[in-house]
């Protein structure tokens, strides 16, 4: 997959994506031999030969993260707002992270941190249909009904969500609330909150407790685990297959 040149320099650790810019405007930079100065050059990682200052980039190599993500952190590497990010949670880590998918501000759980672009696009676009499983503590208890609204597919701003496999797995009468499994192939923004609230019952916590067939076991909250090289080959094999395969 083509990307910006910039910002394959910054991730080979050579500069930063802005400092990378002064020095392709200022023909330190060559792909496959040419001096490049103009900023929207794209180049393919791994056919596209880059060199800076006469030196090739090394092949930065491919880091793959499972993070519990705790409540009060954005799910961004940097935010103006001066927030706590997901970054701050793996900062020991010798490359530059970017998260697979998005968890909100508020809600906690299992969240996917790689430098694999490749593998990032794949598993994040629709049509791969990568399960997601969420607990929600939602406010009252939803009827069959309501339940059935979700499963079947729920018209939200954006449109029609794909439907959802849900059950309640725990009721409390005296704080009038229900918790649910919620199993999603889809990631709009904040869209487990927004199919609770379609039907009347917001959500007060919200957690991921698996991606695909990944779950936290063995992962305390806010800290993170590196996944197995078997565990990444079954990623790929899934984004690679057709919902049909997957099963």
């Amino acid at each position: 997959m083509a990307e910006r040149l910039q910002k394959i320099i910054s991730q080979a650790g050579v500069a930063s994506r802005r400092h990378a810019e002064d020095l392709i405007t200022a023909g330190r930079v060559t792909v496959n031999g040419k001096v490049v100065t103009e900023l929207g050059v794209k180049v393919t990682p791994g056919r596209d030969v880059v060199t800076v200052d006469g030196k090739p980039l090394a092949r930065e190599k491919k880091v793959y993260i499972l993070l519990n993500k705790p409540r009060g952190r954005v799910t961004t590497l940097q935010d103006p707002e001066g927030r706590k990010t997901v970054a701050e949670l793996v900062r020991d880590v010798p490359v530059r992270l970017y998260p697979v998918g998005r968890l909100d501000y508020n809600t906690e759980g299992l969240l996917l941190l790689t430098n694999d672009g490749v593998l990032t696009h794949a598993l994040t676009h629709p049509s791969h249909e990568i399960s997601k499983t969420y607990i929600a503590e939602v406010a009252g208890k939803p009827t069959e009904e309501k339940l059935d609204k979700l499963r079947m597919g729920i018209k939200l701003e954006d449109g029609v969500t794909a439907p959802a496999n849900v059950k309640i797995t725990k009721t409390d009468t005296e704080k009038n609330v229900a918790v649910m499994e919620i199993i999603i192939h889809e990631g709009r923004n904040r869209q487990i909150r927004r199919m609770c609230e379609a039907i009347g019952h917001p959500v007060n916590k919200l957690k991921r407790v698996k991606f695909a067939f990944l779950t936290l076991e063995g992962v305390r909250r806010g800290r993170y685990r590196y996944l197995e090289p078997d565990e990444v080959e079954e990623l790929k094999r899934l984004a690679k297959a057709s919902p049909k395969q997957q099963g």
